[in-house]
């Protein structure tokens, strides 16, 4: 028998074929064991029939324990009441190994924390297994989406000499000679060395925040994707921040079908986004939003023009929408010291921030970069940054300097809102957290 893995079973309809996997689980109905196995494509339904394998293999199969790794063959066949719409009709079983010690998630509810424990088990199940393969995906279509642009994929180191936004929650390093470097909370800067380089660039890697929160949104360590175009204005970064989360969420519905469908994804409120169209708000008609949402809604306060937006102001904003909403030109004196003033208020910059629908909040953060060496010193004084650590990073402004945008963003925060998680922690295959360093 050919040996298939479960994902292209349906290819073999009505063949013999030989599967290797791992018992999810087991039952018996008199003269028949069904038994459920999984090789990590995906899950397969195998039927044993007495009289139709050996007595011994048929009496086997009615104690293998929870996990036992087997070798099954028999005839694929179509059975719409099977996971996956097909089964398998065992002819021969036989078992590779089995546990040796009791396997501790059983069918049965577990708190979080007795899962998390054990990540490294829990992996295996449905839904963490969904899970991951769709961020599998979404990587990839990151890939295919910036590599079809003509981008180039450049990688910014994790040690750094230097903070990007402020310096309270950087990981502190010690190297040589009481020399201290941080892990890396952004690519940004080397990739604005990138762009002015090549063009258009984009980095895809950890990045580390020192942050003792406890939110669902927040990690200390997670991954980021940051592009960085020359000569892209501010109204450009918008639209491809836009193109770009468009192109993921239907990649996802046209290929992760059956693991939306394990993690019962409503894909209906997936489905606009893949229009693209996204709803562009000025900072200050947010603010009057907020203001607005907050007279109908006690458990929300209004805001003050000038403060950032929290997490409950996001959600409540994007609550009026059926797909993203980008927040534009923000208050200069609440953003990072890079970003370019707006020419008609200066009180604001070019940036933008994208929030997910169903009050999963920001996704990205952009700007155009200041190109202006003086202005950008300016900035680094008025923030309080060292200056030497800069040096290079001013070297781009006085060699060839030309208006730049670039965005980051977040690979944990897009995988749960497109999975509809409740945590990030379950869009990384390890989560680092305040609370959390094992497994």
């Amino acid at each position: 028998m050919q040996r298939v893995f479960i994902e292209e079973i349906s290819a073999f309809d009505g063949q013999e074929a030989q599967v290797r996997g791992w018992l999810v689980n087991r039952r018996s109905k008199g003269k028949i064991h069904f038994l459920t196995l999984r090789d990590g494509t995906g899950f397969l339904q195998a039927t044993l029939f007495k009289g139709e394998v050996p007595d011994d293999q048929f009496e086997l199969a009615d104690h293998l324990p929870q996990e036992t790794a087997l070798e099954i063959g028999g005839l694929v066949r179509a059975d719409s009441r099977a996971p996956g719409g097909y089964e398998l009709a065992v002819k021969s079983l036989e078992v590779i190994s089995q546990r040796q010690a009791e396997y501790p998630i059983t069918p049965k509810e577990h708190g979080v924390d007795f899962l998390m424990d054990h990540r490294h088990l829990w992996l295996r199940h449905r839904k963490p297994w969904a899970v991951l393969r769709v961020r599998d995906e979404i990587e990839r279509s990151i890939h295919d989406f910036f590599h079809q642009r003509g981008f180039i994929r450049m990688d910014s180191p994790i040690l750094t000499p230097n903070a990007v936004e402020g310096t309270s929650d950087l990981f502190e390093v010690d190297l040589f000679d009481g020399e201290k470097a941080y892990l890396s909370q952004s690519g940004q800067l080397y990739a604005e060395a990138g762009a002015l380089a090549f063009g258009k660039v984009y980095t895809f890697g950890p990045t580390f925040r020192a942050e003792r929160s406890k939110t669902r949104r927040h990690l200390l360590e997670f991954w980021m994707i940051e592009p960085e175009v020359a000569f892209m204005t501010h109204e450009e970064n918008m639209q491809l921040q836009e193109d770009l989360v468009a192109y993921l969420v239907g990649r996802v519905l046209e290929r992760r079908k059956e693991e939306l469908a394990v993690l019962e994804r409503d894909v209906t409120k997936l489905e606009p986004t893949a229009e693209g169209r996204f709803p562009r708000i000025h900072y200050s008609r947010a603010v009057e939003m907020v203001a607005e949402l907050a007279s109908e809604n006690s458990g929300l306060e209004a805001l003050p023009w000038g403060e950032d937006f929290g997490a409950p102001h996001e959600a409540a904003i994007s609550s009026r929408y059926d797909r993203p909403v980008i927040l534009e030109k923000y208050p200069a004196r609440i953003k990072a010291f890079y970003m370019q003033p707006d020419e008609k208020d200066p009180r604001l910059v070019k940036n933008n921030d994208m929030l997910a629908p169903e009050g999963y909040g920001e996704i990205i953060g952009g700007s155009q970069r200041i190109h202006d060496p003086e202005l950008l010193i300016q900035k680094i004084r008025e923030h309080n940054l060292p200056e030497e650590v800069f040096d290079w990073y001013l070297d781009l402004r006085n060699f060839g300097t030309v208006p730049h945008a670039g965005f980051g963003i977040g690979l944990e925060r897009t995988v749960a809102w497109i999975c509809g998680l409740q945590h990030v922690r379950e869009a990384v295959p390890f989560p680092r957290m305040y609370t959390r360093m094992r497994p």
